[in-house]
């Protein structure tokens, strides 16, 4: 084989190499929207009462198997452009970029859902306490 036989089949390789790359970049963010929640478990909770309200609202803000998929993403992407091995990547990083901020949003609202249904209780209890005080204060007027 003479050297440019060597090198076209270099070539050869190095093509197929870059779409089966871009290919699996596509895959793992198809991977990534699919496992993002359903619109409709953000939106749609039944519970009996706010706590309920706000632990569905949480499971249903989870990105689960979506993060993994996106780092799956983001390596095969990231290999191919060091390599520089995709000749327009520019879709590609647009599509990583919006799925990651959407990833992101859903982690903070998860954040702030927790943060209040953690609050929530305790002011129910705080509540409750006033509510008391505000009996016996009565109680003690008209004992008099």
């Amino acid at each position: 084989m003479s050297m440019s036989q060597s090198t076209l089949d270099d070539d050869d390789l190095f093509g197929e190499a870059a779409t089966e790359m871009r290919s699996d970049v596509e895959e793992h963010l198809d991977a990534a929207r699919e496992a993002l929640p359903d619109p409709d478990d953000v939106w749609d909770v039944e519970a009996d009462n706010t706590l309920g309200v706000l632990n569905a609202l949480r499971s249903g803000l989870d990105p689960g198997e979506a993060e993994t998929h996106l780092r799956d993403a983001k390596k095969w992407y990231t290999m191919g452009e060091r390599a520089d091995a995709f000749d327009d990547a520019g879709d590609l990083e647009d599509d990583i970029e919006a799925v990651e901020d959407l990833i992101a949003d859903l982690s903070a609202a998860r954040e702030q859902v927790s943060d209040l249904a953690g609050t929530v209780p305790e002011i129910r209890s705080e509540l409750e306490s006033a509510d008391e005080e505000r009996d016996d204060a009565g109680d003690d007027e008209s004992d008099e």
